[in-house]
């Protein structure tokens, strides 16, 4: 099964690419990265493509990254070692297969030359809400809530901290940020990280009718306003990047890190250690 849907409306000029992975509400996994990588080449590379618009399957936008993702490739390689019917290469290629590693990129429609919407139809949290803050028009159904939960499990909200400020309010940001809490597709709304709120079912026409808009501009000219706007946010990031490398790399080394994980996976409050 497809971890991601692309559709293209030729006719309507714009592409939709949905999260296909309801039965885990939409977790970010390597395949899903493939699959969507190789979606936006081709959506880049065509130019009757005006407009992308992102959304999930399911009752979720996206959870965010797939924690169980590294626990499943390592049951995985360890049942094909008991077995012991493959030999060393021919382990790592099953695993390759079936299981891919790729990291989880989350500046995927920001860097593109093209307008991409989301058309958030439900949660949106951890690299879900990363996924959200970059696209470039945010629309929401009524029953979606955003969250950062990073720090819950040991991480900084390291992209959360770097682009949650740019688009709301630095002191509703830290909120967020610090406590995790839940944001109602209202309090969204209110504080601009969201156009509008709509039904369930007018999210995806909403999400047709404004590409349809940003379509009647002339193709140069959109590219050019979005390549605008995200410069001087460009030429923070790599400073933002920069700055924040060495504190990631020394809580990669943390026992919290690994506790926030096992926790997570056996649901149950992380012991911290420091």
């Amino acid at each position: 099964m497809s971890n991601i849907l692309y559709e293209k409306d030729s006719t309507g000029q714009y592409a939709i690419f949905k999260l296909n992975r309801p039965d885990r509400l939409n977790a970010l996994n390597s395949r899903m990265m493939i699959e969507i990588n190789n979606a936006l080449d081709d959506f880049d590379n065509d130019p009757q493509m005006r407009v992308g618009i992102v959304t999930g399957m399911g009752r979720a936008f996206s959870a965010g990254a797939d924690m169980r993702e590294a626990v499943e490739r390592k049951e995985a390689f360890d049942k094909l070692i008991l077995e012991g019917n493959l030999n060393g290469k021919e382990i790592e290629e099953v695993i390759d297969r079936d299981h891919p590693e790729k990291k989880i990129e989350f500046d995927l429609f920001s860097k593109n030359k093209k307008p991409f919407i989301a058309a958030i139809n439900g949660l949106a949290v951890g690299g879900g809400m990363h996924w959200v803050m970059d696209c470039d028009v945010r629309i929401t159904s009524e029953n979606t809530y955003f969250s950062l939960p990073e720090p819950k499990i040991g991480m900084p909200a390291n992209y959360g901290s770097q682009y949650l400020p740019d688009l709301i309010p630095l002191g509703e940001s830290l909120y967020y940020l610090l406590t995790s809490d839940r944001m109602s597709a209202q309090n969204a709304l209110r504080l601009g990280l969201v156009h509008e709120i709509l039904s369930s079912e007018d999210l995806i026409p909403r999400a047709i009718a404004i590409a349809a808009m940003i379509i009647e501009g002339a193709p140069k000219a959109i590219a050019a306003t979005k390549k605008m706007v995200y410069f001087s946010r460009s030429e923070s990031r790599l400073a933002r990047e920069q700055y924040a490398a060495p504190m990631l790399e020394d809580i990669q080394k943390s026992n919290d890190i690994k506790e926030g994980r096992l926790a997570f996976i056996e649901k149950r409050k992380p012991k911290w250690s420091g």
